[in-house]
Formats: C-alpha cells, sequence, structure tokens
C-alpha cells in the first residue's frame, strides 16, 4: 500500500476536544482504534491522547476517500479532514458522543500488523505480553490517562515549590557511593580504574550542602536509583519532589508539605483537602493502627486489653504479659457471619506467618459467642470481658498476645484484609496524615546493633539527647512521614549540624573516625564552615501518582517499569555487554562462562506481584 503525507494538511484539534458546534471545520490525527463497515457506510473510531471521535463515511463521500476508508485496518495511524455533525445515535460514554465527522480528506500515513493483543482492551491480557509490547500497552486509554496524570501532578509541583521561593537545582546522577539504607546501583569509571560511581538513592548530602552553600529553599524532581527487591509499590529507578529548607523547623516543614499535596490535589483532582492534616506520634499510630503508615479511612482501631484480662488463667495471655509484652485486640463490625471457623484458621495461618504464635478469637452469631479460650473463664468473666472490648452480636474480636513490635504489626495487617473483605474501605476517600516523632534508632536483630531508622544526619528530638548512648530505644527523632491511605508518601526530617552532635551520632553507629573521613568527610569539613538549622523530605512521585490514579502497582504509573526481578521485558535489559566494552572499564566476571540472562519467568513475576498487592 503507497502511504499518504500530511501535506496541505496540519492538525487543528485533538479528538476529544473537537468542538461540539456542529458545521465546523477539523483536521484530527490518530489511531484507528475500531472499524464498522457496513457496505453502504463506514465509521472507523479514531483514538489520540484525549480519547476518541468518530469519523464516517458514506453515500455522500468522494469514492476515492470511501474505498481508502475500506482499506483501514486498527491500529492504523491516520490524518482525516472533515465536518462536525450530529450523530444519529449518541454514545454516552465519550466526550464526542453527541457528534461525528463527516469525512472529505483521509491519509494513511501508516499501517499495522494485528497486534498481539487488542488495545482496548488490554486490562485482561497476560501481563506478559502487556509487559513485552509495553508501547502497545500504553496506548490503552487507562495508561494514557495516568501517565498525562502524573505529567499533571510534576506540573503542579513545579508551580507550588516556584510561588512558595522555591529554586530548582539538579544534583549529580553520578556520585560517591554512600551508606543510605539499600545497595547502591554502581557505575564503573573507565578513567579512574577499579574505582565506581553510584547512582543516587536521594539527593540527601548534596541538597544538605546546598543549604550550607545559601540557597536556603532548594526544590528538585529528582531521580533516585536502589538496588532492593521489588514489590507493587517500589520500583528500582523512582522520582521524588526533593526539597530542603533553612531556618525551619519540623512543622514549618509539615505545613509547606500539607499545603503541597492539597494543592496537587485540587489542581489534578479539584477536591479540597482539609488543613491542617491529622497528626500523630508513631507511638500512637502503632498503638491504634499496629502501623506506622496507618489507614485511616475507616475505624477498627487496636484496644489495649492487657488490664482487662490479666487476671484470666490463660496462659498464652499471662506468659506474654509477664514476658513484657500485651495483648491487644481488634474488634471487626458485623464479620461474624463473613468469617467462619475456617476463615478464622486461615486468619491465623496469615498471622502466623508475619510472626504471631497464633491467635485467640470471639465470634459472636446469632446462635450465641464461640470464644476460642471460653473454658478459662465464668460466665461473669466472659459477659464483662465482652463488654470492655465494645463487642455485640454479628461482631468477630481477634486477639494477640506477645511482645508489642510482634502483636502490633500482625493485628495491624489483619486490620487492613478484614476491612478490604468487608468492603468498609471508601475507595473515593483521600485520608492523609502526619506520623511524627518517629523513633530515631532501630534494632538489627543479625548483628545485635542499634541502626539509624532515617539517615545518620537525622536530628534527635532535643529532650532524647541525654538518652542517646543509656536509652537508645527511647530516642524519638524530629522526623515525620506523610501517608495516605495506607501508603507512605514521604519521609522527611530536621537534620544535624552541629559538628560535634554529628560525629557522636556516626560513633553510636559504630563508625570508625576513617570510615567516617572517607564516607561523609566533605560534609562535616562543610558544617565547619557555619550551617543553618535546615531540614527536608521527599516525595514519592510514583506513589503519590499510583494513589490519586486509583492504580494497584507502580507499574501502572510508570511508562516503563521494571518486573519484579528488576528486568525490563520490552528492552530485555540487563543484557551481557562486550568483553572489550568490560576491559575498558577494568572489570573481569567472576565466572566468564555465565551469561546473564535479562528475561524472566513473567508469568510468575505478574503472579508473585498480584499476590503482594493482594
Amino acid at each position: 500500500m503507497k502511504l499518504d503525507n500530511m501535506k496541505g494538511l496540519k492538525r487543528t484539534h485533538y479528538c476529544a476536544q473537537i468542538p461540539l458546534e456542529t458545521g465546523t471545520d477539523v483536521t484530527v490525527c490518530g489511531f484507528a482504534d475500531r472499524v464498522r463497515d457496513a457496505g453502504h457506510i463506514i465509521f472507523i473510531n479514531l483514538r489520540d491522547r484525549t480519547g476518541i471521535v468518530q469519523l464516517t463515511f458514506n453515500d455522500e463521500t468522494d469514492r476515492e476517500i470511501f474505498e481508502k476508508a475500506k482499506s483501514v485496518r486498527g491500529e492504523y495511524v491516520l490524518m482525516a479532514q472533515g465536518t462536525v455533525r450530529p450523530r444519529d445515535s449518541v454514545n454516552e460514554k465519550l466526550v464526542t458522543g453527541a457528534v461525528e465527522i463527516a469525512v472529505s480528506d483521509l491519509r494513511i500515513l501508516s499501517v499495522a500488523q494485528t497486534p498481539p493483543f487488542e488495545i482496548s482492551g488490554s486490562q485482561n491480557v497476560n501481563e506478559e505480553l502487556r509487559l513485552k509490547y509495553r508501547y502497545l500497552d500504553l496506548r490503552s486509554a487507562r495508561l494514557q490517562r495516568n501517565i498525562i496524570m502524573r505529567h499533571e501532578i510534576v506540573k503542579a509541583a513545579r508551580e507550588f515549590f516556584y510561588d512558595n521561593g522555591f529554586i530548582e537545582i539538579e544534583t549529580p546522577m553520578l556520585m560517591r557511593s554512600t551508606p543510605e539504607g539499600a545497595r547502591d546501583y554502581l557505575v564503573p569509571s573507565r578513567i579512574h580504574a577499579g574505582s565506581f560511581y553510584a547512582l543516587p538513592q536521594s539527593p540527601q548530602l548534596y541538597k544538605q550542602l546546598l543549604m550550607v552553600a545559601g540557597f536556603d529553599r532548594y526544590v528538585q524532581i529528582a531521580r533516585c536509583f536502589r538496588d532492593e527487591d521489588l514489590r507493587a509499590d517500589r520500583q528500582p529507578e523512582f522520582t521524588q519532589v526533593d526539597l530542603e529548607m533553612s531556618f525551619t523547623d519540623v512543622e514549618g516543614l509539615v505545613e509547606i508539605g500539607e499545603h503541597f499535596l492539597a494543592h496537587v490535589v485540587k489542581s489534578v483532582l479539584g477536591k479540597d483537602i482539609p488543613l491542617p492534616m491529622p497528626r500523630m506520634t508513631y507511638a500512637e499510630a502503632m498503638n491504634s493502627y499496629g502501623s506506622d503508615k496507618p489507614d485511616i479511612r475507616f475505624e477498627m482501631k487496636i484496644k489495649n486489653i492487657t488490664e482487662n484480662v490479666r487476671d484470666i488463667d490463660f496462659a498464652v495471655f499471662s506468659s506474654a504479659i509477664e514476658a513484657g509484652g500485651s495483648v491487644r485486640a481488634i474488634v471487626a463490625k458485623n464479620a461474624a457471619e463473613t468469617y467462619t471457623r475456617k476463615e478464622i484458621d486461615k486468619l491465623t495461618e496469615h498471622a502466623k506467618g508475619i510472626g504471631a504464635k497464633g491467635l485467640a478469637y470471639i465470634r459472636w452469631t446469632k446462635e450465641g459467642a464461640n470464644c476460642s479460650f471460653k473454658k478459662f473463664l465464668s460466665p461473669e468473666q466472659f459477659d464483662k470481658l465482652l463488654g470492655e472490648i465494645g463487642a455485640n452480636e454479628g461482631d468477630l474480636v481477634l486477639i494477640a498476645a506477645d511482645k508489642d513490635r510482634i502483636a502490633l504489626p500482625v493485628l495491624g495487617a489483619l486490620r487492613n484484609i478484614i476491612a478490604a473483605r468487608l468492603g468498609i474501605i471508601p475507595e473515593d476517600k483521600l485520608a492523609f496524615a502526619v506520623i511524627t516523632q518517629m523513633p530515631f534508632f532501630e534494632y538489627d536483630d543479625e548483628t545485635g546493633k542499634w541502626i539509624a531508622m532515617h539517615h545518620p544526619f537525622t536530628m534527635p528530638m532535643e529532650e532524647c539527647l541525654d538518652s542517646l548512648e543509656s536509652d537508645p530505644a527511647s530516642v524519638r527523632a524530629q522526623a515525620f512521614d506523610f501517608v495516605v491511605n495506607g501508603t507512605e508518601l514521604c519521609s522527611g526530617s530536621m537534620r544535624i549540624t552541629d559538628c560535634a552532635l554529628q560525629q557522636k551520632m556516626f560513633e553510636l553507629l559504630g563508625m570508625t573516625d576513617e570510615e567516617i573521613a572517607a564516607k561523609f568527610g566533605f560534609l562535616v569539613d562543610a558544617y565547619k564552615y557555619g550551617a543553618p538549622p535546615h531540614g527536608g523530605f521527599g516525595f514519592g512521585v510514583d506513589r503519590l501518582s499510583m494513589i490519586l490514579c486509583g492504580a494497584d502497582s507502580l507499574r501502572d504509573v510508570t511508562a516503563f517499569p521494571k518486573v519484579q526481578n528488576a528486568s525490563e521485558l520490552m528492552s530485555a535489559c540487563p543484557s551481557p555487554v562486550d568483553p572489550e566494552q568490560l576491559a575498558e572499564l577494568s572489570i573481569a566476571l567472576a565466572n566468564s562462562d555465565a551469561k546473564s540472562d535479562a528475561k524472566c519467568d513473567a508469568n510468575s513475576d505478574a503472579k508473585s506481584d498480584k499476590e503482594e498487592q493482594q
């Protein structure tokens, strides 16, 4: 087939943005989404990034143009000129469903083979196939909407921070490898044989140095890289709205953050977010929701029933209390009919899989209250316990007895699972919250040492400075997280600017003077020349986009995503490189006969991702 060119035509409108007034002449371009040939009349649904418009060819159409339309197949690239007129049958699902274009000139700019899947129905296509032909999958209305909304989010972010006095500054992509909580992606240097750059996990050190340099409000749409295991809300390369501010405190940072989110949601979704956002300490979040990123769209808070069961002669409870733990419960309203004994056993197995020794339960149906530990209670004790817990007929009570670091996260996870099963989570609601006073240290069971929960530049709360060595578990940080609907969007903190305190923190984290000098010497030296009080944070653009788009995975808001084993199916990367390239970089493979295979079993990857989401 001889292809046409665009000579003499110029697009005047996008498909879904044609004027709805009839009689207007327009020129549109796009892909043939659907072709319907009724013999004497042909309809072509033309699709571009804005949507669909119907092209019509009939007895009044020039015969050459009509015959050309008969040759069109799905995904052909077309350009059409014609006049807007009313449709005989209105399609209320389309923005342009009341009108059509009576075509007077049609150009076939490119032909297409039959795609491996139907573009408009690509949501139900095998995951491996969709990712292999990602450029076709990206033509779907769902992904086009998501990618465009992501663009709108970044645009709104820039507008907000520009309007609030922030300066956008780029920081290096090739930097020194520094410990930031995950493995670095390393880049070998050809010029400096045996030495490596690292791709930034975040611009952390550079943005702190920008505060020392006097740029008191920095922002960047920053690309970041972490070599860690993937899941539904994690990719090896990601984008964050990264910022740092001088002459502020935690409340000042939080205020900027919540106004930024309000601006983005209003700009993109047209919704207002009540400000200030709810705030709760890390301890409050864990005690009430069993998570430091709680989903507060529904109730079902965790109850501490330790004192209510202290006198009950039930070894599971008493042994946990004696070991310094507690007894916690959640009451799932109207869940007793949904959760049979078999279903409760499944929940128990899930709880064991994430650290619990087991679960106790009370299931109160019309036949009565069935309790897994009822034989250890008198009727009076049982009735009293039901009243104190706040359980009623129709409710399910799940109880975990253990150390708080086990019992709380277990019930927090079950709380989310049960709420999803009961359908009590409002899907169209955005429930933001700010979690403050994060723990400074966390205990590493493998090494038997206390490590920084965030990074070693985080400022402890002033009242905790005397406890840094004597009671590290009690030390809280001037750090915070923004969360929405059970997803962490951002972590931030005030930074240490006192050289002596920073040195002490490095030492408490087990770093030698040599390690400090090698990894952070340039930052420590900079602080000797005067550093204003400063802090900052980074919002995950990918996660924020996922939430605002209502997507299930970061893949749905990332143009060319990686799968679970960090490979990219379309281009088959990572891939082996020529031995000559390795030789230039002074690199020898440990096993020269081994070949890296970038392809993966995407079916199992997709299945694993879906299990992660569920």
